[in-house]
């Protein structure tokens, strides 16, 4: 696993205000026609995320779509980004489905969401909540098998908080914690969730990328701030 000794302690989030940037307004949400969006997701815009302050200390239980709104400010929530590797140490990357309602067709890491509010995922020892709410995640999104990975095999690395928006509408601002594990694991991908995965190398990253600019395929805005700061250190002590 990670060697964690091996890399600069991030003791203050990396904060980034990406392309298109949005200030928080603090208004309430506007009214949203939710009709013209997949049902099946419309339906997790009911789930509880985790509102948090600017030192991820929890403030209470916020929805989904509440949370996603860009007439809604935003407000700051809790997320994670889970980076899975395989024993070749190819990292496995996902499509975002079109049915997402959020940067819906991005390329991305592993897994990406929220941990709920409930008493398993606000546990903050040892990064508990987010570890198990990576663990949920991965079986939905990707179908993996729960003792495939178990939460003991899912190392926390570090935080991040950034804004970023998708859409006039939709947009994201997030406290994202962030996970390594390394395991081979079995698929069976949900195409409401992910319409594509492929395992990348290290030195392959940087092609697949590019090729993913040339088709234009965007990445999501926090898989490209972690790849341009520290995912390739961090690759390296896999």
């Amino acid at each position: 696993m990670l060697n964690t000794t091996c890399i600069a302690n991030l003791s203050k989030f990396v904060v980034s205000h990406l392309k298109n940037p949005f200030s928080t307004s603090g208004r309430m949400a506007d009214s949203v026609d939710l009709n013209t969006y997949d049902t099946s997701q419309v339906k997790l815009m009911k789930e509880e995320c985790i509102e948090v302050d600017s030192d991820d200390n929890v403030i209470g239980p916020r929805s989904k779509l509440d949370c996603h709104l860009l007439s809604n400010g935003p407000p700051l929530h809790r997320a994670f980004s889970l980076f899975l590797f395989n024993s070749k140490n190819e990292l496995l990357m996902q499509k975002r489905a079109n049915a997402k309602i959020t940067f819906p067709g991005y390329y991305t890491n592993t897994c990406c969401s929220h941990p709920l509010h409930n008493a398993t995922e606000l546990e903050e020892k040892e990064s508990y909540g987010v570890r198990h709410a990576a663990q949920r995640r991965l079986k939905d999104e990707l179908g993996v098998p729960i003792n495939q990975l178990p939460i003991c095999d899912i190392s926390f690395i570090t935080r991040i908080h950034y804004k970023a928006s998708c859409s006039d509408k939709w947009g994201e601002h997030e406290i994202d914690h962030v996970l390594f594990a390394r395991k081979d694991v079995d698929l069976n991908v949900n195409p409401n969730e992910v319409s594509e995965v492929r395992y990348v190398s290290k030195d392959g990253m940087k092609d697949f990328t590019k090729k993913c600019e040339n088709a234009g395929v965007p990445l999501t805005p926090w898989f490209k701030l972690i790849l341009h700061s520290h995912l390739f250190k961090w690759w390296d002590n896999i």
